[in-house]
């Protein structure tokens, strides 16, 4: 069985047709859903907050994306400490640094992700992450705030990891995890596959991200759930090893990350 540790299927992607995307998603084999509570404005939160607690297989992170930063006020705070209190509800974010877009001025970006990986680090929780640059600047601004902010107590994933191998390895013994999506699939994966046969099994893993990144060879279209068993596949081929047992390895990994039960275990 296999968790998707990172899709937004709370989004209005999935309004038309979210209770056949799920169907499809358990009849895959994948277990347990993350459903990220970011990335489409602050009222992201809400949302996959609200799909969490209706569905016993789907849990849930709540957030700012860096592109969303300037959005963090007041209200927002509340709002953010309410959710983060759900039983459901089981890391920060996606939040972090993207120097790419720039959405948002890289001085807020950083201002709002210190202030989350502070916040997770008084509730002990997890930090979903994001980080993407055309430079080593957000990458190296990113493990600066989780130095600072998280001073080691805080655990962390780096959401669909694209960066290199000596960042990656850093990252490791900072306290976070790597996961990887659809884009190990894809024919010009420009070096990914070296950098997730390099790493150890016992620190990965697999999302979908969807619906961005749909793998191959279903690339260009809307991804879902039920895909992040290819990325899984692929990621066996590279460490040869069973497809079960990565499937294994990779929901551990995410299950002790993010507390989340085991099989058998729910409601």
């Amino acid at each position: 069985m296999w968790i998707d540790s990172h899709c937004h299927v709370s989004s209005r992607d999935f309004d038309p047709d979210r209770e056949e995307v799920l169907e499809r998603a358990w009849r895959a084999g994948v277990d347990l859903l993350i459903a990220i509570g970011s990335g489409y404005g602050s009222g992201e939160a809400e949302a996959a907050a609200r799909l969490a607690a209706s569905h016993p297989r789907i849990f849930a992170t709540a957030g700012l994306h860096p592109h969303d930063a300037v959005e963090m006020d007041d209200a927002f705070r509340s709002r953010l400490r309410a959710l983060l209190a759900g039983e459901k509800v089981v890391a920060v974010g996606e939040c972090g640094l993207d120097y790419h877009y720039m959405h948002s001025p890289a001085a807020v970006q950083r201002e709002v992700f210190a202030e989350q990986v502070a916040l997770a680090r008084e509730l002990g929780l997890p930090v979903s992450i994001h980080v993407r640059g055309d430079g080593p600047e957000a990458y190296e601004d990113l493990l600066g705030i989780w130095k600072s902010e998280g001073r080691g107590s805080v655990r962390g994933v780096l959401h669909c990891y694209t960066h290199d191998l000596p960042f990656a390895r850093r990252a490791l013994e900072l306290g976070l995890d790597i996961s990887f999506s659809g884009i190990l699939t894809f024919r010009r994966d420009r070096g990914l596959r070296e950098v997730a046969r390099a790493l150890p099994m016992g620190r990965l893993m697999v999302e979908t991200d969807a619906p961005f990144l749909a793998p191959e060879p279903r690339r260009g279209r809307r991804n879902e759930p039920a895909l992040v068993v290819r990325v899984g596949e692929v990621l066996a081929e590279l460490h040869r090893r069973p497809v079960a047992e990565v499937a294994d390895a990779t929901s551990r990994n995410a299950r002790a990350l993010f507390g989340l039960p085991e099989p058998g275990a729910r409601p």
